[in-house]
């Protein structure tokens, strides 16, 4: 929203809805023809408009000979958008839940038989577009951290996106670790992006390992709570391909214990025997 007034359209008033409300802000306490004149609302249709915003509890109404209508303060607005959206969630989720039992009744078995003849293999990898998919679902992957998460990457440009869901991280003590790619292997305006996303970590999340990798890295991503066991572990990644523009690309996903265990035993050699903490000396 770059507009006050969008919160309006946020909240999903309609057009006389918010050509109502705007007003009733202005003017404060008045009756529904006094606002029909002013706002040009067809007189048939105000006391409709009225109606919706006093059920939204936007607006007050004081009975009397004619009725009066009164916006609430800018602040109760606010909160009441918020409350209305939360009681819809609820609502919403305890529709879905009643259905639960029938709709799993109904679909797992179908969902079971259609998996039956799929291989290993051709589960290990599932595929989003890179931009605003891929950064959804390395949100998530750092939501979902219950102990590491590792990030091979060449600048972290994408840290605005993300930023939230590492913060979560750092404060729920996830061990956080960023191998980057050497400044000297980049452009000069990726390793300025990159200068600064480092100082913006030292200086806001100083538990962050940071590292940067003296040789090329052939792929980008993150991955969280591998284990070497297999039994768990998910990661996203990018294979570089410096000819193909990012739009045109896609990220592999996996949950596949053996090869997040693989990732991680890369991402630490790496880290231990081709990396530097500074990469000034």
């Amino acid at each position: 929203m770059t507009d006050a007034s969008d919160v309006f359209e946020s909240v999903g008033l309609t057009e006389y809805e918010t050509t109502a409300l705007e007003e009733l802000l202005s003017l404060g306490r008045t009756t529904a023809p006094n606002l029909a004149e002013a706002t040009g609302i067809p007189k048939a249709r105000i006391y409709g408009v009225l109606d919706a915003l006093a059920d939204r509890g936007f607006i007050k109404v004081i009975p009397g000979r004619p009725k009066e209508y009164q916006p609430k303060a800018p602040e109760e607005i606010l909160d009441r958008t918020v409350e209305n959206r939360r009681q819809e969630f609820e609502g919403f989720a305890s529709d879905i839940e009643a259905h639960r039992d029938a709709f799993l009744a109904e679909y797992r078995p179908r969902y079971e038989r259609a998996s039956e003849d799929i291989s290993p293999t051709a589960e290990l990898f599932y595929v989003v577009d890179v931009g605003a998919p891929s950064e959804r679902e390395t949100r998530r992957l750092y939501d979902d951290a219950a102990e590491t998460l590792r990030v091979i990457t060449n600048s972290f440009a994408y840290l605005d996106s993300v930023e939230r869901a590492l913060e979560d991280a750092v404060d729920r003590g996830i061990d956080v670790a960023v191998l980057f790619l050497h400044p000297e292997m980049l452009p000069a305006e990726k390793a300025a992006v990159q200068a600064d996303v480092v100082e913006r970590l030292a200086a806001e999340y100083p538990s962050v390992g940071v590292r940067f990798s003296t040789e090329k890295l052939p792929w980008r991503g993150t991955l969280v709570d591998p284990s070497m066991d297999y039994e768990g572990g998910e990661a996203i990644l990018l294979v570089e391909e410096p000819d193909v523009p990012d739009h045109m690309r896609q990220a592999a996903l996996t949950e596949n214990g053996s090869f997040v265990a693989g990732m991680k035993r890369y991402f630490d050699l790496v880290w231990e025997y081709e990396s530097v903490a500074d990469p000034q000396r």
